[in-house]
């Protein structure tokens, strides 16, 4: 193999802000041609974080050697595959991880649910035959028990939980967006209405911000202002570097899209 000729390795991606790993094999068109590998479910950890590759062997430029990589990658994987929290492999040697198992039974699943669902409906039976105390008292009772054992969302790091909010924010508000539902089916003057009367009947009912005391406001903002401007964000058009606020009145003022970014601080 001559120094230009494209390679067969094998990669290990990993993230300078959290501890998430993948493992892949690839097969260059060219020599060093650029690839982060081909999540799919996880994929969301590649936009969110910034990923950093390190190519750990290298293999024949063949067909023997390309058999050869995917063996090693399947021995990388197989020891920390769905038992570790960090590794980021949806599959190991013709195995699917459990995150792709759900979300192919709620997709295949969808339609046989609808069904089953409306008929409930229609006879009054199953969770419709159960009145909205009776809910109400299987949700706490649900909740104690995954608070005793440890297990659902307090199975989860604080960490965890914070991410995944983000991510589902993320996606539902884009989604909205996009059909113009919802905050976004508003004119701007239903908006500044809906967000005066909000505000008001918080004020009535001295919840939220108007719970607190003026110093603990004042601790809030200033422990937010800290926070914020010790984050360092790169524009990934201009490569400019500043706090998120800063970097955000830049790409506006440029016409760019503020979603272009990278932390790195």
């Amino acid at each position: 193999m001559t120094y230009q000729s494209p390679r067969i390795y094998i990669y290990k991606i990993t993230f300078e802000e959290v501890q998430y790993y993948y493992y892949g094999v690839h097969k260059e068109k060219y020599f060093n041609e650029e690839y982060w590998g081909s999540p799919t479910t996880n994929k969301w950890c590649w936009e969110l974080y910034t990923p950093k590759k390190q190519i750990l062997e290298v293999f024949e430029f063949s067909d023997g050697g390309w058999l050869e990589a995917q063996e090693v990658e399947k021995r990388l994987i197989q020891p920390v595959f769905n038992t570790d929290k960090w590794c980021l492999n949806e599959s190991c040697g013709g195995r699917i991880s459990l995150d792709i198992l759900r979300e192919n039974g709620k997709k295949y699943g969808k339609i046989g649910g609808i069904i089953t669902g409306n008929n409930h409906k229609k006879n009054k039976t199953g969770f419709f035959a159960i009145t909205d105390e009776q809910k109400r008292q299987n949700r706490i009772k649900a909740n104690q028990t995954n608070k005793e054992n440890n297990t659902g969302i307090y199975g989860i790091s604080t960490e965890r939980r914070s991410e995944i909010s983000k991510e589902c924010g993320k996606k539902g508000g884009n989604r909205t967006k996009e059909l113009g539902v919802g905050f976004f089916s508003m004119s701007r003057e239903e908006k500044s209405n809906a967000g005066k009367k909000g505000g008001t009947k918080a004020k009535e009912l001295g919840v939220g911000i108007h719970k607190l005391t003026t110093e603990e406001r004042r601790e809030i903002g200033r422990n937010g202002v800290k926070k914020s401007n010790s984050q360092k964000w790169k524009c990934l058009e201009t490569g400019h570097i500043s706090t998120p606020t800063g970097l955000t009145r830049h790409q506006k003022n440029r016409g760019i899209d503020t979603s272009k970014r990278v932390r790195v601080s």
